[in-house]
């Protein structure tokens, strides 16, 4: 991807994903994330309906009048997006991949945490760390997070949730929003899941193609897996075959919502041919 064309997909996407952040996002996102507690602010004088806890007494002695203390929330909140790169995410049979919709769920949560002031981090990987970007403020820091998104080359293209989550771990010590959104098209990850949900605030997005869930009745196909390379030939009018294909898929997407629910993390799928607008929005009223 040159540089025109690529500046111009971050454009697009910063347009679209910045719209719903600001209009949409960033009031529900605000609700659902708390900050780490109320921290004073200043004094100004008692007006009716005040709560009379929060008098300061020796300030209301000094100008023989009441006066109470303001509170604000303390936010200064870190957002860590972690980004399943591999090759699975390359999949899509309707108008967008996986990873497009991956990289515009991705932008959105953060312009939501720019709106809001809070840092922002990525972690992109496949079976190893790809790149680690630091959480920091800023739009132009936002962007630089959506153009690694759209244009990063993994080395790799197999995938190791837990991996990812054990690196995490390492590299932000204090508590932080993780969202992680992959296809979880793996297992394996549910005891390290355990251990970071019980520091961080963590979400999983499920993203996926309708066709994945189930396999078609076409008679002979070479199909390619896109993690390892592999090509072999499936008799999909095999119905052991389809049916095979349909348990193994099923117990992959039971594990995540399984592994997600018993950590305390919480976890949403969005349809790749779906509104993930709609989606997100549900999930944080309920947070909220």
């Amino acid at each position: 991807m040159d540089t025109k064309e690529l500046l111009k997909k971050v454009r697009k996407i910063e347009i679209k994903t910045r719209r719903l952040s600001d209009h949409v996002f960033g009031g529900e996102y605000h609700s659902t994330f708390k900050g780490r507690g109320m921290t004073f602010s200043e004094v100004r004088q008692y007006q009716f309906g005040d709560d009379v806890r929060n008098i300061d007494w020796n300030v209301t002695a000094r100008y023989n009048e009441p006066f109470v203390k303001v509170f604000e929330e303390e936010r200064e909140l870190t957002m860590m997006l972690m980004a399943d790169i591999s090759g699975s995410e390359f999949f899509g049979t309707d108008a967008q991949f996986k990873n497009e919709i991956i990289t515009e769920i991705a932008a959105t949560l953060a312009f939501s945490a720019l709106q809001n002031n809070d840092k922002i981090g990525l972690i992109l990987f496949s079976d190893e760390i790809e790149l680690f970007i630091p959480p920091k403020k800023g739009k132009s820091h936002v962007l630089r997070i959506i153009r690694e998104l759209l244009e990063f080359e993994p080395q790799s293209k197999k995938t190791d949730v837990a991996q990812a989550l054990r690196y995490m771990t390492n590299v932000i010590k204090k508590k932080a929003i993780l969202f992680v959104l992959s296809d979880f098209i793996a297992d394996d990850y549910r005891d390290t899941l355990k251990i970071v949900a019980n520091k961080h605030d963590v979400t999983g997005i499920r993203v996926y193609d309708k066709r994945e869930a189930e396999m078609p009745n076409i008679g002979m196909v070479q199909m390619r897996d896109e993690e390892t390379g592999e090509r072999m030939l499936v008799n999909t009018g095999s119905k052991k075959v389809r049916q095979e294909y349909h348990k193994y898929y099923r117990g992959r997407v039971d594990y995540f919502q399984e592994s997600f629910t018993k950590s305390g993390a919480g976890a949403l799928s969005c349809r790749v041919d779906e509104s993930y607008v709609k989606k997100l929005l549900g999930y944080f009223k309920r947070r909220a």
